[in-house]
């Protein structure tokens, strides 16, 4: 490996879905499509693949070789979180309205500058990150122009107060 890398990536790739090995499908369904609010668009024996909008999946849960086991121990590699977009800032607010609602602790909430994010954990302790993105030109820069991202706690108030706000 050298210290230069020899073309960056073209900007029109995306990440395209997350798999996620889990314990229980059924308590798994339980967080992501009753309270998050992802549509089942498949399923086949030990998987169930949702999405949102009707495409082919975002998300896919399935105990292929996970039925019945164990959260990764604290201190091993692995995925930290799985990141959802919401497309507006009112609409991560319904999703704190749900997560409440359903009694799931946060681990944490913050303002990033770029964006505002909810940071809590699925029933299989898979990390999972609620947020939605600030228009660019909000986006906080240094004196050259370079990204300034922050971390600072995120007014759960605030946030909520958008719902009371007439739908733009």
């Amino acid at each position: 490996m050298s210290g230069q890398p020899a073309k960056t990536i073209d900007p029109g790739v995306r990440i395209g879905h997350v798999h996620l090995k889990v314990a229980d499908l059924e308590r798994s369904l339980g967080f992501y499509r009753d309270v998050l609010g992802f549509e089942v668009t498949a399923q086949r024996p030990g998987a169930v693949f949702m999405s949102a909008g009707g495409y082919h999946h975002h998300l896919a849960i399935n105990t292929w070789e996970s039925r019945g086991g164990q959260p990764p121990a604290p201190g091993a590699t692995g995925l930290y979180h799985t990141a959802i977009l919401y497309p507006t800032r009112r609409l991560l607010a319904d999703a704190l309205r749900r997560v409440m609602e359903a009694k799931i602790p946060l681990d944490g909430a913050s303002d990033h500058g770029v964006s505002e994010a909810l940071y809590l954990r699925d029933p299989d302790e898979n990390g999972v990150e609620l947020y939605w993105d600030r228009p660019r030109e909000q986006w906080p820069r240094n004196a050259d122009g370079a990204i300034a991202m922050i971390t600072e706690r995120l007014d759960l108030k605030n946030l909520l107060a958008e719902l009371e706000k007439a739908p733009a």
